[in-house]
């Protein structure tokens, strides 16, 4: 095992390793005790006793862990790095109007989208109520039906929500027909007359008023919602669904 003295002392210190870990810093691992001054050169000892070389000007203890030591040749010593200042929390992101606005269309638009795919409620000619979903699928059929009602069919195989496919007479069929496309078309208008409302406000307090089944503020209604609006009846009833 290697050797140290300092300058020339009687007191031999045996040493694990030995290195230069920076332009300035020597380190060195001792197997037992160190010494407690460095001021002389530094006289490196082989296993077998011969002097390899005097390391001169390692004067400063740099840093101390036991029975490592690190030295420096120019005064310098290990500073601990401190520990970072606090980062205050920065402030909850506050979206803009524009963004609550386009937020809100999406919101709406699934509303609506929603409220006709579930369905309508159509009474038939023999008194009784049956419900039909309205989904883009069923939407498609029924605009089928619509077909074969104006080339003459007089019979017509369909079903309600959740039953089994039966036959309507033409009557019925153009009720069914009747009822779902004034349910769809009173939506799609109520839904755009929202958009609008939405794209007007000045004040995010007043978009939050907004909900799917609102009344419609006067100066947002278009021409078509107040027609439905005054007419009452599917159009009237479909917004009270809603609500």
């Amino acid at each position: 095992m290697e050797k140290i003295k300092i300058n020339d002392s009687d007191q031999l210190y045996e040493i694990e390793s030995i290195r230069q870990t920076a332009e300035h810093v020597l380190q060195i691992a001792f197997a037992g005790a160190a010494p407690e001054s460095w001021e002389g050169d530094i006289q490196l000892y082989t296993a077998g006793g011969v002097l390899a070389t005097t390391l001169s000007g390692w004067h400063t203890v740099y840093r101390d862990e036991g029975q490592t030591l690190y030295l420096s040749d120019d005064g310098s010593v290990y500073t601990p790095p401190t520990d970072p200042e606090p980062v205050a929390p920065s402030e909850p992101y506050e979206p803009t109007l524009a963004e609550l606005q386009a937020s809100k269309k999406q919101e709406i638009s699934a509303a609506c989208e929603q409220v006709i795919y579930s369905g309508v409620d159509v009474t038939l000619s023999d008194g009784s109520s049956e419900h039909f979903a309205l989904t883009e699928h069923d939407q498609l059929n029924l605009f089928g039906k619509q077909v074969q009602l104006a080339a003459g069919t007089d019979k017509l195989e369909y079903h309600s929500d959740g039953q089994s496919c039966k036959y309507y007479s033409a009557a019925d069929m153009q009720t069914i027909i009747t009822a779902a496309m004034t349910y769809v078309s009173y939506h799609t208008t109520y839904c755009n007359a929202l958009n609008i409302w939405i794209a007007g406000v000045s004040d995010k307090d007043e978009l939050n008023q907004i909900t799917y089944g609102a009344s419609v503020p006067e100066q947002y209604q278009s021409e078509v919602l107040k027609a439905y609006l005054a007419t009452g009846g599917d159009a009237s009833e479909s917004q009270t669904k809603t609500n």
